[in-house]
């Protein structure tokens, strides 16, 4: 099938952050299951000059290409609803959300969104029931997975480079269970935004996986709230690399805890363990050899793919039909003066708190917390506040 991928390249559209899990992990299963796969970037600010310009290239290369099939992770309101139920109604392609963290994504994105597409991912069971509640039948519980290049057979503790590594950024608690394992004297390299090392290239991340006695695992969200499973839950076991893990629920579905990964339920439980494991190489080396194997048989995002494929295909023949013209919305985002100083207002008011960048992002953010919660759904389409008041993408 030919599938076009809406998504990032990069983590947020900032190249110096690397590139982000879903670019180099779902276009090269899609590409192994033997589809053809165009990327269609949609986190670039430097790419388009308006939303405006990316919705208007994005339709024109769904009608150029006619794929089967078009997955989007969509960051907030980049891609509009109508743009999506134009895309439906040619009648020709399946359009597909992977979602990223619905944990908080749900109430601020998803459940506006999931009614425009066929079919909607989430990877918290929790959810379901919310997207049935608000008329969303068209979801599809999976979760993350390993990246299939990136599998390699464990090392030996005794050949490994590093002694403990964590790769993620930093925020939250994190920092404070890093030096909490320092100051027991155990080695600790982090790598990623916000830490001394800085954010490494996507190809590196496995690498240091492999060559760690030890990978560590946090739980908590960019936005609080419950534990979550990660995609480093599966990527460090794929990788040969042996995982020590926070615990979040539904964890002991995908692997043994003990035997394929540890699970760490507090602070103190995560630095014994990892004191245990670099005085028992034996035990660390078992372990990393199961949990590798695991990976490789149950959790690889080939398989993944191949059942929200399959979701979405049969759910094809059920959708709601929505009239759309796209000229409408082109004309219906455009911004006359009164919204324009609405929109300078805010953001020099923001950059004199913050700076000139730093307020640019926090005007955009304030703009869109409000209209989320005010004007919900319409956040999302041509006449989205956000997209019209912060037209550069």
């Amino acid at each position: 099938m030919k599938i076009i991928c809406v998504l990032g390249r990069h983590q947020y559209g900032r190249t110096e952050l690397g590139e982000g899990t879903e670019f180099s992990a779902i276009i090269p299963a899609l590409q192994r299951l033997g589809h053809e796969v165009i990327h269609f970037e949609s986190w670039d600010r430097g790419r388009y000059p308006s939303y405006s310009d990316l919705n208007s290239m994005l339709l024109e290369c769904v009608r150029r290409e006619r794929p089967s099939v078009l997955i989007a992770v969509q960051r907030d309101y980049e891609i509009w609803t109508e743009t999506l139920d134009c895309i439906r109604e040619l009648g020709t392609t399946v359009t597909v959300a992977w979602t990223t963290d619905d944990s908080w994504k749900y109430q601020e994105v998803s459940r506006f969104i999931g009614h425009h597409y066929d079919a909607i991912t989430t990877t918290y069971d929790y959810t379901i029931p919310w997207y049935r509640r608000d008329g969303i039948p068209n979801v599809f519980l999976t979760q993350w997975a390993a990246n299939s290049h990136w599998f390699q057979p464990p090392l030996g503790a005794k050949d490994c480079r590093y002694e403990v590594s964590f790769v993620g950024a930093s925020y939250g608690k994190r920092r404070q269970i890093v030096e909490a394992l320092r100051s027991q004297g155990v080695s600790v390299r982090c790598f990623g935004n916000g830490w001394d090392h800085g954010p490494v290239t996507a190809e590196r991340i496995p690498h240091i996986m492999r060559e760690s006695v030890v990978s560590l695992n946090f739980s908590d969200g960019f936005k609080g709230g419950r534990p979550q499973l990660k995609a480093r839950t599966f990527e460090v076991p794929g990788a040969g690399g042996m995982l020590i893990t926070e615990d979040a629920p539904g964890l002991d579905r995908f692997y043994k805890p003990g035997a394929e990964i540890l699970v760490s339920r507090s602070r103190a439980q995560m630095v014994g363990q990892v004191q245990m494991i670099l005085r028992n190489h034996a035990l660390r080396d078992q372990i990393a050899i199961a949990g590798h194997l695991r990976t490789v048989e149950d959790h690889s995002y080939e398989r993944r793919l191949e059942k929200v494929l399959e979701f979405a295909l049969q759910k094809k023949e059920k959708r709601k039909r929505h009239a759309v013209a796209f000229e409408r919305a082109l004309r219906r985002h455009r911004l006359g003066p009164p919204l324009r100083w609405v929109g300078q207002l805010v953001t020099l008011g923001c950059q004199k708190v913050w700076g000139v960048e730093r307020g640019r992002r926090a005007a955009r953010r304030i703009v869109f917390e409000l209209s989320w919660r005010i004007l919900g759904e319409k956040t999302f389409s041509a006449v989205g506040l956000p997209g019209r008041l912060f037209p550069e993408i």
